[in-house]
């Protein structure tokens, strides 16, 4: 059974052997043309080659991921010889071993968390999507927010950042605190009332047109202030207050400067942010939002 001295050939029974497979599975795959015998012996059979058995360990693997006769037949179709074929299969391989490692980092966190089974069905789907998939979570939260703000304005800018801030794929090998932070991620654009505040935001921080916003004041003392149990309503906090803005400024001022700090304040956006530091591997930020509210309270306890 040989075409040449070094072309060694099987029939769909040692192909069985060798591979594990069941003789009806090969003798199918060879039936839809995904294995074209290399030969045929002078009673019939069907011989394969080398690459043949290369060609079938692969079209194993694309089976087992999911992929569909069709799909991998055009996989298969764009092969040529054993070493694009062990090219393409060690591909896949490592496509595998990524699902398998985010399926672990899921479940591992499952445990950890003890989820709810909603909590379980959104991270056994977000660990089902692609990195597309999950881009397009994000660009369609993105969209519904941003709707009609001008680009080129703050607030388009800051819908730029959003969508390109979160990357689309998670590591080969997320930590527990990366599959959490996706989890979280995926809730909080989806959540309605998320998507009106942050909707309210865009368009104040567009109405201005041209006109730049004003800086916000610096809150590092109002943090302070924060932590030391200093409460906003106190003699003390004025005396914090007066450092952080002019102290000349009237009481009616001060209370349209909360007013406007307060438009563009709020936790759940800040968390958005230190949600995509996980993602992205930064390091931690100290949150401002509390000190910023503090100071709000502060501004409007002075009137």
């Amino acid at each position: 059974m040989a075409v040449d001295d070094r072309t060694e050939l099987f029939t769909i029974g040692q192909l069985s052997d060798r591979t594990g497979l069941t003789v009806r599975t090969i003798r199918f795959w060879s039936d839809e043309g995904l294995l074209p015998p290399t030969a045929r012996s002078g009673g019939g059979y069907r011989l394969y080659d080398a690459a043949a058995v290369a060609r079938l360990e692969l079209l194993r693997t694309l089976r087992d991921l999911g992929v569909g006769l069709d799909d991998a037949r055009r996989i298969l179709d764009r092969q040529a010889g054993v070493t694009d074929v062990a090219r393409a299969h060690v591909r896949a391989l490592d496509a595998e071993i990524r699902t398998l490692r985010l399926r672990r980092a899921v479940l591992r966190s499952v445990v950890r968390r003890g989820s709810t089974t909603e909590e379980l069905r959104l991270m056994h789907d977000l660990a089902r999507l692609s990195a597309r998939e999950r881009q397009q979570i994000i660009d369609d939260f993105v969209a519904e927010v941003f709707i009609g703000v001008d680009p080129d304005s703050p607030a388009g800018g800051i819908a730029s950042a959003m969508r390109c801030a979160v990357p689309a794929d998670l590591p080969d090998n997320p930590t527990d605190e990366e599959v959490d932070a996706w989890v979280e991620l995926a809730e909080l654009v989806a959540d309605p009332a998320f998507r009106q505040r942050t909707r309210e935001m865009a368009v104040a921080g567009a109405s201005g047109g041209d006109t730049p916003p004003e800086p916000m004041p610096d809150a590092t003392p109002a943090r302070d202030a924060l932590a030391a149990g200093i409460a906003p309503d106190s003699p003390t906090a004025r005396e914090v207050v007066d450092r952080i803005i002019d102290p000349a400024l009237s009481a009616q001022d001060r209370v349209a400067l909360a007013d406007r700090m307060a438009t563009f304040t709020d936790r759940r956006v800040e968390r958005y942010w230190e949600l995509v530091g996980v993602l992205n591997r930064r390091p931690p930020f100290p949150p401002m939002v509390p000190a910023v509210e503090w100071l709000i309270e502060a501004l409007r306890a002075t009137r």
